[in-house]
């Protein structure tokens, strides 16, 4: 069930049986010569739709711009300052929270938003008790990056080893190619790609990253790996969502 796709009064007899909410959350950014633009809201949104339909859980239209901006040095990205972020993840629960919601799961695709959710929570949590909101006391936060959950992070390793990188990874490669398969992109890739380099500002970051890789190897992504990626996700993800739901 989709928020975006339902009507109030779908909403209003969800929120009857049911006051959690699955909120995608990912970013617009490069994603090397072959990954997508819009890769970590792809996945982050895939999942989500998973876990929503084996959860029986509403989930929320897709947070498309995220925090990006080591990496506006590439055209192409879109991204949001992390005290612009933190507003809007402020003011997205707060509306929702208003209508009955209490437990909000973000299903996050990308690593650079993490701080920032976590800042953002904290945030929400103090500006709703002083707005003395119904259950203002009841609202809990989750954010679940799908790259982290154990079975991917173990399959990654198995299909790629140390070349699974740290961005414009196969493993992420593979989950948008099994999403999107006419949108599959085919470029050269340099076998030198650099790793472990500092990030800073968007300039020196596409200094040290040149072509937007972070040691990963995105020529070994297939669909065939991605419904593997999205298979695991959703299974461990909506195990983890029900366990949110039951928590006190």
């Amino acid at each position: 069930m989709r928020l975006h796709l339902s009507t109030w009064q779908e909403v209003e007899a969800y929120l009857q049986r049911s006051q959690g909410l699955v909120i995608p959350i990912g970013s617009t950014e490069q994603h090397g010569p072959t990954g997508l633009i819009g890769t970590d809201a792809i996945c982050a949104e895939a999942i989500s739709q998973g876990v929503g339909e084996a959860a029986q859980a509403l989930v929320a239209p897709t947070i498309n711009v995220g925090m990006a901006l080591h990496h506006t040095a590439f055209p192409g990205t879109v991204s949001l300052r992390p005290s612009t972020l933190m507003l809007v993840i402020r003011d997205y629960v707060t509306s929702l929270v208003r209508a009955g919601f209490t437990k909000f799961f973000f299903i996050n695709g990308h690593g650079g938003n993490v701080a920032t959710l976590k800042a953002a929570f904290s945030e929400c949590y103090q500006v709703l008790a002083d707005l003395n909101l119904l259950n203002a006391d009841r609202v809990q936060c989750h954010v679940a990056n799908w790259y982290m959950c154990s079975s991917v992070y173990k399959l990654a390793q198995e299909l790629y080893g140390n070349q699974e990188g740290s961005h414009a990874t196969p493993s992420e490669v593979a989950l948008t190619q099994y999403v999107y398969p006419d949108a599959i992109k085919q470029a050269p890739l340099s076998p030198e790609v650099p790793s472990g380099e500092p990030i800073y500002g968007a300039i020196d970051f596409r200094r040290r990253y040149p072509d937007g890789r972070m040691g990963s190897n995105p020529a070994l992504a297939t669909p065939e790996h991605g419904k593997q990626f999205y298979d695991l996700a959703v299974k461990e993800l909506t195990s983890r969502y029900l366990e949110f739901l039951s928590r006190e």
